[in-house]
């Protein structure tokens, strides 16, 4: 790279973006949690991370207090209170906090939440704001107010026990996305930093390599040299990065990943296990079992078992 192309960053982006190392958790969605989860912001605050995630849950947040980093794609935005966001399933999204308030609520819903309620699935896949280049909208205090009114009876909803509370929550939902629409300001996106670029690349390839299907879709697992290699980058200078930023190697997450695929076979498939070693690449089943034993300190039969006993609550 050469001096002229080494990326500046402003005085606040670099301290909010880069001063802390690891700045960033990759988290994964907990391979049991619920089709619908809504959540007061103060009392479970929202951790500083990163989603690779496709695939899983519309999401919406909303600041009453508090300041943030919000990135979606390769759009960043500093929120503010008053602020909404709307994430759409099949963006890389991460979060980072920076002020000691943190206030307001946050719900994810997943696509099969809408079974017998096509017209909203339609809604939130049509809905303007689910887009990484419009995902942050900036309410009026009265707008605010009233939109924090509406979550805050979605989540009275969703811990009650009334028969009808899905259809409840439904109306809420659409008020949530009107109040929205009507402010119709969004907030303006900032670039992304070049280091983030790269992570981002790096998650988004990675979440590409693990889309199983079908019992024929056969992972083919790259290494950290391949993935470098297809974002032309070094793979020594991509290693320490993504180090650097999120406190695992290129190896640990690609091995990582592996292994949250095959949790997500194991709950949500009737596929036996030699099928699911074969599809995420290994020749043998023995060394399937020899690895997930290894990570997770159970077998896959064993943990496949445990997840039709238990339920993982989302963090």
């Amino acid at each position: 790279m050469g001096r002229n192309n080494i990326p500046r960053l402003a005085l606040r982006a670099f301290t909010e973006v880069n001063f802390r190392e690891p700045f960033l958790h990759v988290e994964n969605y907990p391979v049991d949690a619920g089709l619908f989860i809504i959540k007061d912001r103060k009392t479970t605050p929202v951790k500083d991370y990163i989603s690779p995630n496709r695939r899983q849950f519309y999401k919406i947040f909303h600041i009453t207090a508090g300041t943030g980093i919000l990135t979606v794609g390769l759009h960043q935005y500093f929120m503010n209170p008053g602020d909404i966001s709307f994430l759409h399933p099949d963006e890389i999204m991460s979060w980072q906090t920076t002020s000691a308030e943190t206030e307001g609520h946050f719900c994810l819903i997943h696509p099969d939440y809408f079974q017998g309620a096509s017209h909203l699935l339609q809604l939130f896949r049509n809905y303007a704001y689910f887009q990484p280049a419009k995902a942050v909208v900036q309410l009026t205090p009265a707008q605010s107010e009233k939109t924090d009114q509406y979550f805050k009876a979605i989540l009275e909803e969703e811990e009650g026990n009334n028969e009808d509370k899905q259809q409840a929550i439904f109306l809420h939902l659409q008020l949530i996305l009107l109040a929205a629409q009507r402010a119709g300001k969004n907030l303006a996106d900032e670039a992304v930093p070049e280091s983030y670029r790269y992570i981002y690349g790096f998650l988004s390839l990675l979440e590409a390599t693990f889309q199983v299907r079908h019992p024929d879709d056969v992972v083919k697992i790259k290494t950290a040299t391949e993935f470098a290699e297809q974002l032309h980058v070094h793979p020594n200078y991509l290693n320490t990065l993504v180090k650097n930023q999120t406190g695992k190697t290129l190896r640990e997450h690609i091995q990582e990943r592996l292994l949250y695929e095959a949790k997500v076979l194991l709950k949500q498939t009737d596929w036996d296990i030699r099928a699911i070693s074969y599809v995420l690449g290994f020749s043998e089943q023995a060394a399937f079992t020899a690895l997930f034993n290894k990570k997770e300190q159970v077998s896959p039969s064993k943990f496949r078992e445990n997840l039709k006993r238990t339920s993982i609550p989302v963090v």
